[in-house]
């Protein structure tokens, strides 16, 4: 079988982003590129700070209601249509719920072969690039560092706290290589 989907799962700011620009340049056949950023950014306005939208705390945590729920479900069953259809595809996730945040894409991904990564990064370094980013919320980084990937299971495991983009992204593209089928139970 060939790995049609690669999803990539960190926290805020933990380097995702920079891996998938370095993985579609080191990778031989084209793979589009899709993100939980550019799924939130889609939505109208008005779900933002909404009951039934998402929520960003003043903390860094954030909370979705159902109408968020609904429209990331059409998203990843698009997403995985799109993988069934031929395309190679790179996810930039963050499971905001851990095990059931992965428990989803299982389900869209399901007859897929993927290949499941996570990506770590120390929460201080993540919060200080959060903060040269100026576009996220502080604290979120550092909320989100252990709960990301309380109970979900990965293929490999990356770590961007003292690595770059690129050799993360190297990582990932020989594991591809090697890769046969691999799913998590």
């Amino acid at each position: 079988m060939t790995i049609r989907v690669i999803v990539l799962n960190g926290a805020s700011s933990s380097g995702k982003s920079g891996i998938v620009r370095c993985l579609q340049a080191e990778l031989p056949e084209p793979w589009l590129a899709y993100g939980c950023d550019s799924f939130v950014d889609s939505l109208p306005a008005r779900m933002r700070d909404a009951d039934g939208g998402i929520v960003f705390a003043e903390d860094g945590r954030v909370s979705v209601g159902a109408d968020f729920r609904a429209l990331e479900a059409a998203w990843t069953e698009g997403i995985a249509a799109m993988a069934r259809a031929g395309a190679r595809i790179v996810v930039d996730e963050v499971f905001l719920g851990g095990a059931e945040s992965q428990g989803r894409w299982l389900r869209a991904l399901d007859g897929l072969d993927v290949l499941w990564v996570a990506v770590r990064c120390d929460p201080d370094v993540a919060a200080g690039r959060e903060t040269a980013r100026g576009d996220r919320t502080p604290g979120m980084a550092a909320s989100q560092a252990a709960v990301v990937h309380e109970g979900v299971s990965y293929d490999l495991e990356v770590d961007t706290t003292h690595t770059e983009s690129l050799a993360c992204a190297r990582a990932i593209a020989a594991r591809l290589s090697q890769v046969v089928a691999v799913r998590p139970a």
